[in-house]
């Protein structure tokens, strides 16, 4: 079994999370700065660049991405 390294999503809340509204529903969305550096992640994880930090990093940002998705799901079905 291998174990990843993540770190907390809950280090992003203050500062990489923001509610906009999307057809009429406040949903969690990512900070600009805190997309871009997904994107940034992403992209250089796909040609095996990432230190073991980012690695954390971005196993961290996906995780409270999966997160968002299903608080999303939540809020637009109960409207």
């Amino acid at each position: 079994m291998i174990t990843q390294m993540m770190v907390q999503p809950s280090s992003w809340v203050d500062s990489g999370v923001t509610l906009r509204k999307v057809r009429g529903q406040s949903l969690f969305k990512f900070t600009d700065s805190l997309q871009i550096r997904l994107d940034d992640l992403a992209e250089r994880q796909k040609t095996d660049e990432l230190t073991e930090i980012e690695q954390a990093e971005l196993a961290g940002i996906l995780e409270l991405d999966r997160i968002f998705t299903l608080l999303n799901a939540k809020i637009i079905a109960e409207s």
